[in-house]
């Protein structure tokens, strides 16, 4: 038989996950010469200098911890399945190390947080948003008190930042702290906590277009009538439907501007005469009043995205970025202590930035662990943000 040619057939494999022990020597030596020769400024035996270590006196590497926090915070497994898995390979690793490195390297991560927080304030738009989260052991309140998880979203163009902020209340005063300086727009859904820093100098308030949907469709939920929730419904998928077809065509800023304003603006019309005719007629205690009565009252801050094409119609993009965080609550269900909720929205910080910027969180975590400077200059950290990383580094 001759060879001819060839046929190949391709399949997937899966290479499990495995733990080496990297060994660091140093090595030791002695001068017998020097001994017993009562010069003191000779030693008579040196060692070599230790590796900087992420964790002195522990076993965990940069590549552990990456590995360990990317498992809890970005495919929300908590440390106590992290535990078994590691079983599973023979290594003891216990769910209080875990707990404990997570929050001994936040610690050194804070002056890049803080660098994130700067970077957010240096785009023309910040959205906001807030979910719950249950913590343990808060100073002067109860095991069952609701604290907040708050996520901010903003940065330059094609440098998109996300930040966490650990909070016990919901209070407006967090974002007025939080933006203290900023100027340019803010989107939001109708929480009056907004207000105040809405009506700042300098600061324009943009509604939330997916906020009011979500209002008519848990009203249609529970109605015997739906066609009243549907309608406003189907105007708004209006909305949507033509910020999307104008986004996929080539136009200049103020093309876009110009031609989104005349299509919108009918449909924004014969919404809004709808809104204040039915206003009148449903009582405002029942789901379909409330839905209307949040439209109305939010109707000025839904209506300015038309002024910029920098804006759309809703703050999905942040409500995307703070979903990991909602998934992942459903498996660790709450933070054991304050401390541990700074860490994880150092973390979370860090992982969905990372994402933002198409960049892969364990490689990025790892890197940024390995490369950690000395002090507490955020200056100093900014080579650790994800869109200054050469891709190749990562790989390294």
């Amino acid at each position: 038989m001759v060879r001819i040619g060839e046929e190949i057939c391709e399949k997937l494999e899966v290479i499990p996950a495995r733990i080496r022990v990297r060994r660091h020597v140093r090595p030791k030596y002695a001068c017998h010469a020097c001994e017993g020769s009562g010069d003191e400024s000779r030693a008579a035996v040196r060692l070599a200098p230790p590796v900087v270590q992420l964790l002195p006196k522990s076993i965990a590497s940069p590549a552990l911890v990456a590995y360990i926090v990317v498992g809890k915070f970005c495919d929300s497994l908590p440390f106590y399945r992290q535990e078994k898995q590691f079983a599973r390979i023979g290594v003891d690793v216990s769910r209080q190390d875990m707990a404990n490195w997570s929050i001994a390297v936040f610690q050194r991560l804070r002056p890049l947080r803080e660098l994130l927080r700067g970077e957010i304030r240096q785009g023309p738009l910040v959205q906001i948003d807030e979910t719950t989260v249950q913590v343990m052991g808060e100073p002067g309140r109860p095991n069952t008190s609701k604290s907040f998880m708050w996520v901010f979203l903003g940065g330059k163009a094609g440098q998109p930042v996300v930040e966490y902020q650990y909070h016990p209340t919901r209070s407006g005063k967090i974002p007025m702290e939080v933006l203290q300086g900023y100027r340019g727009f803010i989107q939001t859904d109708g929480y009056d906590g907004y207000s105040e820093l809405g009506g700042q100098p300098g600061i324009v308030h943009v509604g939330c277009w997916a906020h009011v949907r979500r209002k008519f469709f848990e009203a249609r939920e529970i109605s015997k009538n739906k066609g009243s929730a549907d309608a406003a419904m189907s105007s708004i998928d209006s909305l949507f439907k033509i910020e999307r077809t104008l986004r996929d065509q080539d136009l200049t800023p103020d093309q876009f501007t110009h031609r989104r304003r005349e299509q919108v603006e009918p449909v924004l019309n014969k919404l809004h005469a709808w809104l204040q005719e039915r206003k009148d007629q449903v009582p405002p205690s029942t789901a379909l009043g409330k839905a209307i009565g949040y439209a109305v009252g939010e109707w000025p801050k839904l209506i300015r995205y038309l002024d910029s094409p920098l804006l759309g119609p809703d703050n999905n993009a942040c409500e995307r970025a703070i979903r990991p965080f909602v998934l992942g609550r459903k498996n660790w269900l709450l933070s054991g202590s304050p401390a541990g909720a700074e860490a994880s929205a150092t973390w979370y910080s860090l992982i969905e930035t990372a994402k933002l910027n198409s960049v892969e969180p364990y490689l990025y975590l790892r890197y940024v662990l390995s490369r950690l400077p000395d002090g507490d200059d955020p200056e100093a950290y900014r080579f650790l943000l994800p869109w200054s990383i050469p891709k190749e580094s990562l790989l390294d």
